[in-house]
């Protein structure tokens, strides 16, 4: 039940511009699904909704778990498939690249939930990032390896 609801509002945001959890309640009664605002709110969160303005000034409920976990996962593809090695230098992780792909790859990183790095800049085949700390530096270095080793 909880699924075929899910995929309801789901089905519901795309069609309608939904401003309000109210909204939604009554449009989801409507479509056969009796649900109270706690159900809608639990719902929300779980779904991982979210408002964007309209650019009207109002507002509505957009999805946006989807597309992130797509962009993800197209992100770390880009990330293995350019990484050739890396190393650290104190708090500066250098990342070797297959030649041109530098900019594609800081890119990803850029992207992926890298929240150590301050900043990165890319060559043809080399990224520098900058770290907040040497221990911040090995611990995403180690998870970096971890993905790359989630290849092989």
């Amino acid at each position: 039940m909880k699924s075929r609801r899910h995929g309801k509002i789901l089905e519901l945001i795309k069609k309608y511009d939904i401003e309000t959890q109210e909204e939604l309640s009554e449009r989801l009664l409507a479509e056969g699904y009796p649900v109270t605002q706690a159900t809608v709110s639990r719902d929300i969160r779980q779904l991982h909704l979210t408002k964007v303005s309209k650019g009207d000034g109002r507002q509505k409920y957009v999805s946006l778990a989807k597309s992130n976990s797509e962009m993800t996962e197209k992100y770390t593809r880009v990330f293995r498939e350019g990484f050739l090695s890396m190393e650290t230098a104190q708090n500066i992780l250098v990342v070797k690249t297959v030649s041109g792909m530098a900019m594609a790859v800081a890119a990803a990183l850029d992207h992926m939930d890298c929240h150590e790095i301050v900043g990165s800049i890319a060559g043809d085949d080399t990224i520098m990032c900058a770290v907040r700390s040497v221990e911040e530096a090995k611990a995403l270095m180690g998870r970096l390896q971890k993905m790359i080793d989630l290849k092989e």
